[in-house]
């Protein structure tokens, strides 16, 4: 077997994202006849079918999958060793960091927490770029996102359990947050408002806590996205039950209210690869999350 070309990754991962060699070609300046030759090769190369084609064009096989999860995190790599490779020996107090910085967060974390962080990270570092994207934390969430080779480092919901949320990551928690009852400000008996409730909530760190509880009803309103969530009980259309983070920067008239002596709560920190959290953005971005001073209702752990 032959070791697989930088550009031949380059090619399989526009192949799985273009999902059609046609359009992978156009991507990245080739003929069809050559990306598809350079897939057969690697196809040969690793001993499996990547790709299904057909009309609907080229979609990845399970070991595709893979091999373009390989593709994405090992050309990673290749991006950053040069400048590793530059700043070794000086340390951290090298000074500038530079390119890419690849985030990937959930919605309340990265519109109300990580704004500061990248303010910080940017003032220090000018020459870094972050790129940030939203991923909702359903399914392998963030982390997912992370293990694909698709970001850097993401900032992700983690359970009470030791292992991280998808194998072979980091995963570092930063501060443990509670969950709280909102609810129109001035209503006399918030608990027996219909429940407005979201596809994220209630994870595996709350279920338990929420199926003893006798007085939840069953949801009248579900929604995709907390921010939409809070915009309906602030108009009086029910109550809901909610980590702090969504509720920061929530509109006026409404009223938040404790669960409790022992509320659920929930944890939050960050997941990286093995071979990237060494490297200089990453860690300049982990130093930032770990000085952020945190609002009321988290706590640092």
């Amino acid at each position: 077997m032959s070791d697989l070309a930088p550009h031949e990754l380059r090619i399989l991962v526009a192949v799985e994202r273009e999902q059609g060699f046609t359009a992978a070609a156009a991507r990245l300046g080739m003929t069809q006849s050559a990306v598809s030759h350079a897939v057969r090769s690697c196809e040969r190369k690793l001993g499996a079918v990547l790709f299904d084609r057909g009309r609907h064009g080229a979609r990845a096989t399970d070991a595709g999958a893979r091999a373009v999860t390989y593709a994405r995190r090992i050309l990673r790599l290749l991006e950053v060793m040069g400048p590793e490779v530059r700043g070794a020996g000086a340390g951290d107090a090298a000074g500038e960091v530079t390119g890419p910085l690849r985030i990937v967060a959930f919605r309340s974390v990265a519109a109300h927490l990580l704004p500061p962080v990248l303010a910080r990270l940017t003032a220090r570092h000018p020459g870094l770029t972050p790129q940030v994207r939203i991923v909702r934390e359903l399914g392998r969430g963030a982390a997912g996102e992370v293990a694909d080779g698709r970001a850097d480092l993401g900032l992700a919901t983690l359970d009470d359990s030791a292992p991280p949320p998808v194998p072979g990551l980091l995963a570092v928690r930063l501060f443990e947050e509670s969950y709280a009852l909102v609810h129109p400000q001035g209503h006399p008996a918030p608990r027996g408002l219909p429940l407005v409730d979201w596809d994220e909530n209630c994870g595996s760190y709350t279920r338990d806590w929420w199926d003893r509880q006798g007085w939840i009803p069953p949801a009248t309103i579900d929604v995709e996205d907390d921010s939409v969530a809070v915009s309906l009980v602030s108009q009086g259309l029910g109550m809901a039950i909610m980590p702090r983070t969504a509720l920061l920067g929530a509109p006026d008239g409404l009223a938040v209210t404790g669960l409790g002596p022992r509320p659920p709560t929930r944890f939050v920190g960050y997941v990286t690869t093995p071979e990237l959290v060494g490297t200089a953005p990453v860690r300049a971005l982990i130093r930032e999350l770990r000085a952020l001073a945190l609002p009321e209702g988290l706590e640092r752990v």
